[in-house]
């Protein structure tokens, strides 16, 4: 069985704009949380509609999903599961 850890992440929070590019000691968020995601051992995969955020997450030898709009982060990564062949 094939299991994958699926991250849902979007630049357009009203609360705080760009949060997964917001750089903490020096490294965007969403790479701390594939860094600490990845010592898992599990396949990572983030699902984002951004472009942006694919881009880093490639260079930093990341996987990211591009998705379309969706209402909620459970609604994304549903999304994104259907792309991806894993078993849970």
């Amino acid at each position: 069985m094939k299991a994958v850890v699926i991250i849902p992440s979007r630049l357009e929070s009203t609360r705080f704009p760009n949060k997964p590019l917001a750089k903490i000691f020096g490294r965007e968020m969403i790479l701390h949380v594939c860094d600490r995601v990845a010592e898992t051992g599990l396949d990572l995969y983030v699902a984002t509609p951004n472009e942006q955020i694919v881009n880093l997450l490639e260079v930093n030898g990341y996987k990211g999903v591009m998705t379309t709009s969706c209402a909620t982060g459970t609604d994304r990564v549903a999304q994104a599961a259907q792309l991806i062949d894993a078993d849970i």
